[in-house]
C-alpha cells in the first residue's frame, strides 16, 4: 500500500513563530487547521505538544435551555477579574447545509467576546454522538499551548453519549433547571457518571429545591449511604445523610479520598452563584491534584490522543489506496447477490490491508 504523500510545509515555521508570540490570528489559523484536519495539522500538534498540560480544562454541559452559555459568561467574567485568560470552545450543532457550527453559543456570549483576554471558538459537532467531535480534544490542546489559564468547553445536550465530555475535561459541571424533569429522567441521562459539580440554574423558579433534593438523594444512593430509623419514602432528612450508618465521607475535607459532587444553586442571568461554583471548581481541582486523579485523567486523554492519531493515519493510508478501492468495488456485485457479505469482505480486506500496510512501512 502506498503512503499518502506529505504536502510541503514551508508555512509551518512562520505560523509556529506567530503562535509562540501569542498572535490571535495565528491561534485562529491553527484552530481551523486542527478542526478541519487539514494537511499538516498533525505536525502542528506535535510541535505544540510540549507546551500543553498547564491549563485547567472545565467542561460545561446540560440540556438545551439550561442557561449554560449565560453561566459560562459569568464564569469567564469571574476568571477575568482574577486576572486569568480564558479560552472557550462552544460545541454547537452542525449546520445541515454547510457542515459548520450554528454559532448560537458564541452569539450568546457576545458580552465577553470582545475581551482581549478571552478567545471564543465555535466547533461543529459534525454528527458525533454527545456533541463532541474528534477534533475537540485537539483544539483544547491548542488553546492550552497558546497559554490560556482556563479552557472552558461548553457542549450541547445530555445523554449517555455525553460521557465524552468527561474524557476531555479535568472537571465537569452539569447544569440543570427545574424543567429538566424528575429524578428518574436525571438518572437516565447518565449524569451520575459524568458530573463533578451539579448546578441547578434558574433556582428562583418553582421546583428548584425539589430537583436539588432528588440529585442529592441519588448521590447518596450511589455511594451506598444507608439510612436507619428514617421513613422509607417521604420525610428523608437529606442533611443527615452524611452521618448515616455506613456513609462514605462526602469530601476530601471530611477525611475521605473520594469526591461527592456538590449540588449548587445559581441564577446565572443575575450572576448569583458564580463565586460558589468557581470555589467548588477550585476545590475539585485541588482534590484531583492531591489524590493523583488529575494525572490519571490526563493520562487517559493522552491514551485517547494516541488512539486518535493511529486511527486517523490508518484511515488515511487505507482508504486512499487504489488497490483497496478496486478490491471493494469488484466485490460489490457479489455482496448484492448475497454470495458474500460485507463482513466477509471486511475480513479479507483487513487481512490484505494489514499486509500491504506493513510492506509500505518497511
Amino acid at each position: 500500500m502506498t503512503s499518502v504523500p506529505s504536502p510541503p510545509r514551508a508555512w509551518l515555521p512562520q505560523l509556529l513563530e506567530a503562535f509562540a508570540a501569542r498572535k490571535t490570528p495565528a491561534l485562529a489559523r491553527v484552530v481551523s487547521l486542527v478542526e478541519n484536519q487539514s494537511p499538516g495539522f498533525e505536525e502542528v500538534l506535535a510541535a505544540l505538544h510540549s507546551r500543553t498540560g498547564r491549563a485547567r480544562r472545565i467542561g460545561l454541559t446540560g440540556p438545551p435551555g439550561a442557561g449554560k452559555s449565560t453561566l459560562a459568561s459569568r464564569l469567564i467574567e469571574y476568571y477575568r477579574t482574577a486576572g486569568l485568560e480564558v479560552g472557550v470552545l462552544a460545541v454547537d450543532p452542525t449546520s445541515p447545509f454547510s457542515g459548520g457550527a450554528l454559532l448560537g453559543d458564541r452569539i450568546r456570549m457576545e458580552d465577553v467576546a470582545l475581551d482581549p483576554g478571552v478567545f471564543i471558538r465555535s466547533l461543529a459537532t459534525r454528527g458525533s454522538l454527545g456533541g463532541i467531535s474528534a477534533a475537540t480534544r485537539a483544539v483544547a490542546d491548542v488553546l492550552d499551548a497558546f497559554g490560556f489559564d482556563i479552557v472552558l468547553i461548553e457542549t450541547v445536550g445530555v445523554g449517555q453519549s455525553e460521557l465524552e465530555i468527561a474524557r476531555i475535561a479535568d472537571s465537569t459541571v452539569v447544569v440543570l433547571v427545574p424543567e429538566s424533569g424528575d429524578s428518574i429522567q436525571v438518572l437516565k441521562a447518565g449524569l451520575m457518571e459524568i458530573a463533578d459539580i451539579y448546578v441547578v440554574n434558574k433556582a428562583d423558579r418553582p421546583g428548584a429545591d425539589r430537583l436539588r433534593n432528588d440529585i442529592q438523594a441519588m448521590l447518596a444512593m450511589r455511594r451506598g449511604q444507608v439510612l436507619s430509623n428514617v421513613p422509607a419514602h417521604h420525610g428523608v432528612a437529606l442533611a443527615r445523610m452524611g452521618t448515616a450508618r455506613g456513609a462514605v465521607p462526602a469530601s476530601p475535607e471530611a477525611g475521605g479520598e473520594s469526591w461527592t459532587p456538590p449540588v449548587l444553586r445559581a441564577v446565572a442571568v443575575r450572576g448569583e452563584g458564580t463565586e460558589a461554583i468557581a470555589r467548588a471548581l477550585d476545590k475539585h481541582f485541588e482534590y484531583l491534584r492531591s489524590t493523583g486523579e488529575l494525572q490519571k485523567r490526563r493520562q487517559h486523554r493522552l491514551r485517547d490522543q494516541v488512539r486518535d492519531a493511529v486511527e486517523h493515519r490508518i484511515r488515511s493510508r487505507f482508504w486512499n489506496d487504489a488497490e483497496v478501492t478496486n478490491f471493494v468495488d469488484s466485490l460489490l456485485p457479489a455482496i448484492e447477490r448475497g454470495e458474500t457479505s460485507p463482513y466477509a469482505v471486511a475480513d479479507e480486506l483487513l487481512a490484505r490491508g494489514v499486509r500491504a500496510f506493513v510492506r509500505s512501512e518497511k
